[in-house]
């Protein structure tokens, strides 16, 4: 049962300081759920954002749930959830009750850029993190450049082409660039050459 509590308290802490969501979460959830409390991997983290990407709901709100099932199966998930959306549904509700009378004064809007520009160096620092464990080697980089591509193109295109579909597309390209160029120190037929 305690474990079931920690992980309701963690998520609980969590979910109060998620300002901007989904990618700004991820250095907030690798130093808390990686490096300080050993309950997942970066690489397993980095997942967990890929497949909250490609499912509905919110990514960091699925993380949690994906965290909280491998820890303590479907009471983690559920304990995990809650505590991750309770102070965020306290904060929509008074925002709901109270900011209508504010929302136009200046300190508010104010108030309101700056977490904006918070946000964006979140996500900066997130996209570094991720590029220093995801793009190590040639073939990475070219997933790299050819996702990114994809991406683009998707901006200008007429019809936009949805997130899901991207990741699911990558993780194709990545079937297909691992069987093509196996990675360094291996046979390419599963062995090592050492």
């Amino acid at each position: 049962m305690n474990d079931i509590i920690a992980l309701y308290l963690a998520f609980l802490r969590i979910g109060a300081v998620n300002f901007g969501g989904g990618y700004a979460m991820l250095p907030l959830l690798e130093r808390d759920l990686v490096q300080t409390r050993g309950w997942t991997t970066t690489e397993d983290l980095t997942d967990y954002f890929a497949i909250g990407q490609c499912t509905p709901g919110l990514i960091a709100l699925n993380v949690a749930t994906f965290i909280g099932s491998r820890r303590k199966g479907v009471a983690g998930a559920i304990a995990a959830t809650l505590g991750f959306i309770t102070v965020p549904i306290i904060i929509i509700l008074l925002i709901a009750t109270f900011l209508q009378g504010f929302a136009h004064l200046p300190v508010v809007q104010n108030a309101f850029a700056g977490i904006r520009v918070c946000v964006c160096v979140l996500i900066v620092e997130a996209v570094m993190r991720l590029w220093s464990k995801s793009v190590i080697d040639h073939v990475s980089l070219a997933m790299y450049l050819v996702v990114f591509l994809m991406t683009a193109l998707s901006g200008v295109l007429p019809v936009a082409v949805p997130a899901a579909i991207l990741v699911i597309l990558s993780g194709m390209l990545g079937v297909l660039l691992g069987r093509a160029v196996p990675p360094a120190g291996t046979s390419g037929k599963g062995g090592s050459d050492k």
